[in-house]
Parts: structure tokens; sequence; C-alpha cells
């Protein structure tokens, strides 16, 4: 088997896919209390709790994967755009570069394209690419791979001296805008919310102080406030839907903040979505650290519980979390869905046998960073850039409205 590190482990998305597709993962490093003690929790080899900035060599290995922290770039959050954690980025490649594994996967958030003029692309593929990396780049959607939920993530995946394939789209996808570009005919849909939750026993209501059941399927009830705004959403339907005397106060102030300054309605952008209803019989929204607070039950008034966020991430139910619910929550929102995961290292394992290091220049080989009509000015800047300084063989650039 593989010798495989997991940098920025979080609690072990990644990890987990890959063991299961046969990669003997033998060490792991994140520096995040609550995620390294789930991590042990579910894994026999070591996770080292340490911060990678003071970490001169790995260990000999096959393959590095990771995701350094996303949240400096993160379109689900707040932009900072001086976050120090965005030059884990560079840490990740210096660190690949170092140790020169026959291959490396990156997973990150859709935004590390376009997040300060494109920096952390080029943060990431000068050192690989000088070191002899030939490297996929691409946007995807990890429905598309059999995940029940619409989550847009940037993978890139390099072979030293080889050219990796980059892995094929599984399954159709629809319930967000643009999914149907990937689809092609005859693949099965992708799983829905419905289907990823089916089996699971009643849910039951957790008393404010009390500490969640080892399983995570508890909850905290709604106020009454929002009992009464969740009874009035159907399923799709999200703030903007309710009666205006519905909202919330912070939610007003954040539709309206734009209608002060004078900006024009047609360019303002909607207003976010606040407390949202899940569609059923469609992949869920992407989960984040604020579902449990975001989300409502596609059927049931109430919100999610740990344990269906996680069975949506595609965690099994043998798969177990440490810490408070916001820290549980918090993990498996950070976390690559194991599903997406194995899928990516079934691709990889197999042409890792047969791989032979045959040139010792890097390359760029595909950089396709959404499948949608239009290109935002940003993006553009950004692909103009990487065109002039990799010349990518597949450069297909045609805009960034979704996917």
């Amino acid at each position: 088997m593989y010798r495989t590190i997991d940098l920025f482990s979080g609690c072990g998305g990644l990890s987990l896919g890959f063991e299961r597709a046969g990669f003997d993962v033998v060490q792991a490093y994140d520096n995040w209390g609550p995620a390294v003690a789930t991590y042990r929790s579910n894994f026999d080899h070591p996770i080292d709790d340490c911060d990678l900035v003071g970490i001169n060599e790995l260990p000999t290995c096959d393959l590095i994967v990771g995701g350094p922290p996303c949240q400096g770039f993160s379109s689900a959050g707040l932009r900072r755009e001086f976050d120090e954690r965005n030059s884990l980025v560079g840490l990740f490649a210096d660190l690949v570069a170092r140790t020169l594994p026959r291959a490396f996967v990156f997973e990150n958030v859709e935004g590390f394209v376009t997040a300060e003029a494109g920096k952390y692309v080029f943060d990431l593929l000068v050192p690989l690419v000088r070191a002899g990396y030939k490297i996929h780049l691409r946007k995807v959607n990890v429905s598309h791979f059999g995940v029940p939920q619409h989550r847009k993530r940037v993978l890139a995946i390099g072979g030293l001296g080889w050219e990796p394939e980059f892995p094929t789209e599984t399954h159709a996808t629809y319930g967000a805008p643009g999914t149907h570009l990937a689809n092609k005919q005859g693949m099965p849909f992708a799983p829905t919310v419905a289907e990823a939750l089916a089996g699971l026993p009643n849910s039951v209501p957790r008393a404010r102080g009390d500490k969640d059941d080892g399983f995570s399927h508890s909850y905290s009830p709604f106020s009454d406030g929002d009992l009464l705004r969740a009874s009035h959403l159907q399923q799709g339907q999200r703030m903007r839907d309710l009666p205006e005397e519905l909202w919330h106060d912070s939610y007003k102030r954040r539709a309206y903040r734009r209608v002060r300054d004078g900006t024009p309605t047609e360019k303002r952008g909607g207003a976010p979505s606040g407390l949202r209803r899940l569609v059923g019989d469609e992949p869920s929204k992407a989960i984040t650290g604020g579902a449990l607070r975001d989300f409502v039950h596609p059927f049931e008034d109430r919100p999610l519980t740990i344990r269906e966020c996680a069975r949506l991430q595609s965690f099994p139910d043998e798969f177990l979390f440490e810490g408070t619910v916001g820290e549980k929550c918090q993990q498996i929102g950070n976390a690559v869905p194991p599903h997406f995961a194995h899928v990516v290292a079934g691709s990889l394992i197999d042409q890792m046998q047969s791989a032979r290091r045959s040139h010792n220049t890097g390359e760029l080989v595909s950089f396709v960073p959404t499948y949608s009509q239009g290109m935002s000015p940003i993006l553009k800047k950004v692909c103009d850039r990487v065109q002039s300084e990799f010349a990518p063989r597949d450069h297909k650039v045609q805009g960034e409205l979704c996917l």
C-alpha cells in the first residue's frame, strides 16, 4: 500500500476516504484540539497535534493529501484579505516540494481561485511545477461524485514526473444553478437529502445545557420566533420568502446594507439566505459550521442534528465526533466529504500502480475553474495570468457563474 500523509487533516474526511480506497495513511497533522481528538478516536495511526509552520521535514511517503484551513477566503463567511491562514497554501506546496512524494492531492474552497487576485493559485502551483509535478487544477461540485450535497470545491492533483488523470464525475445532479452543465447521459442521480437521512432513528430535543449524546442525534429546539418562521417555510424557501415582519433583525440589516448606499437594485446582489428549509428530493445545500443555525429539516420544524449533518457530508454512522456541539458542527463543515475523497483516491490508486516517472519538468496540465458561461473580471485576470505563466494544455475557462 502507498504510504500517505494528511496535512491539515481536520477530523479526517480525506484520511477516511483514502484509507477506504486502499492507501496506507501513516501520519496526520493538525493543531485544532477538538478535530485532533476526533481524529484520534476514529483512526489507529498517529496524528501530530502541532503547527505545521514549525515542521521542516516529513516522513518518507508516496502521497501527500491535504486542505489548508480555508476560512480566510471562504465565500461562506467573512473574507479577511490578509488572514495569515491563507499563507498555509504556500506551506502545503513547500512541504510537498521538499518531500517529493509520487503524487499529491490538494482540496480547498471555490473562492481559492479568485482570492487576492489569484495569489493562492500561484502560491500552490509555482513551487510544485518547479519541483516537477504535472498538475490538474479544477473546480468541482461534490454532488457530481455521489455526495448528497451541493458543495463547490477546488481540487488539484499532481504526479511527480508523470501525468495523472483527473477523476471522472460519477453522478448527474440538480437543484443548484448550473449543475446540469457537468451532467452526462446515463449517469445515476446524486443521492438526495431524504435518501441520505433515511433509516435514522427519531431525533430527540436537547434541553439547554445538556450535553450532546454520543451518536449526536439530538437537537436544540428553535426559539418561539424561529419555530414560527420554520412553520411558514416550504421546502426550498428561505428567509426572503417569509413576510417581512418575520425577518430576523440581523437579516434586515444585511438585506438592506447596500440599499442605503445608493447602489442600483440590479447590482446589489441578493441578501444572505438566513433560515432555509432543505428540499427532501434534492442534494443538500453546502453543510458549513453554521448548518445547525441556518437549515431547517425538510419535513420537520426543527434544526438538523449533528448526525444528520455528518450523513449529508457522507460520514458513516460509526464515525464519532468529539467536542461541544458547535465544535462538532465546525469539524463536519470543514471536512472533505469522505465519499468524495474515496472516489478521488480510487481513481488515483489505480494510476499509481502503473505510473512511472518519465519527465523531469513540471506542468500545469489542465486549469478548469468552471463549466459555466460568462466570466467575472477578477476570474478573467486570474485566467489570463495562469495562461501567461503556465500555458496549460487544457484551459477550459468559460466563466464563474456556478458549478
